[in-house]
């Protein structure tokens, strides 16, 4: 074994494998540039740190669990003239995750919601923080599955360790009581202490017949709005048009 293969294979003991396989290279450039010691230092450093970022950033996508690839540079502002990209971009210093604070969309059906949540999401993740997207009616499945196997509290520990947790369409489809009390149990449990983005189509004086019971819906209001960022949306539905423009 030569002595670079030596020290690649050291590298790789101390876990800086994106330094070892590109140490070769990195060496060669050195050499033709007649660099010094200390910046061919900065450069295995620098090269490391930039493949785990890359790394971090395609796990933390593959973690996220998006349905589909919704950039915020291409909503379009024209057609939904209920929120500007003035707004939407004052999100993008994630102050609001720092703070523990939520967003919530409310709107019909085909508004842009779940594209501008999704785009947040993305951006979320490029600047460092742990996403989920989940839609509501899966959550609460999920919710429910643990709930059964008696293993709610563990499903809310591994929830809890996102930085922001989307979850989009509440309200369109009508839930049971045991699903009302543990979706609670979630909002509950991340009140104060993560984020939350929820898109859904009923305004909150809907919530209690939408939960049949004004004392689950109360409960999870308050904590939801509290320290909110609060979106109505508006206008014709983009699903729509694109059906139109088509026919």
């Amino acid at each position: 074994m030569n002595q670079l293969d030596n020290i690649a294979k050291q590298l790789r003991s101390l876990r800086l494998g994106a330094a070892a396989g590109q140490l070769a290279t990195l060496v060669a450039t050195a050499e033709a540039n007649e660099e010094s010691y200390l910046s061919f230092a900065e450069s295995l450093v620098s090269h490391e740190i930039t493949q785990r970022n890359v790394n971090r950033i395609k796990r933390h996508y593959k973690q996220a669990q998006f349905p589909k690839e919704k950039r915020l540079d291409l909503f379009d502002y024209r057609h939904q003239t209920t929120v500007t990209k003035r707004q939407i971009n004052g999100l993008l210093d994630f102050s609001f995750i720092d703070e523990r604070n939520n967003v919530i969309f409310i709107g019909p059906p085909g508004v842009g919601k779940t594209h501008l949540a999704i785009g947040i999401g993305h951006e979320a993740i490029q600047a460092g923080y742990k996403v989920l997207f989940r839609n509501a009616l899966t959550l609460v499945e999920e919710l429910e599955l643990a709930e059964m196997k008696g293993e709610l509290k563990k499903r809310l520990t591994q929830l809890s360790k996102y930085d922001l947790i989307i979850i989009d369409e509440l309200g369109y489809l009508p839930m049971s009581r045991q699903s009302r009390y543990n979706l609670f149990q979630l909002i509950n449990s991340l009140y104060e202490y993560r984020s939350i983005i929820l898109t859904t189509n009923k305004d909150f004086t809907s919530w209690g017949e939408f939960f049949h019971d004004d004392n689950v819906a109360v409960p999870i209001i308050d904590r939801i709005i509290h320290h909110s960022h609060i979106f109505m949306l508006g206008g014709e539905s983009y699903r729509l048009k694109e059906k139109v423009s088509k026919t």
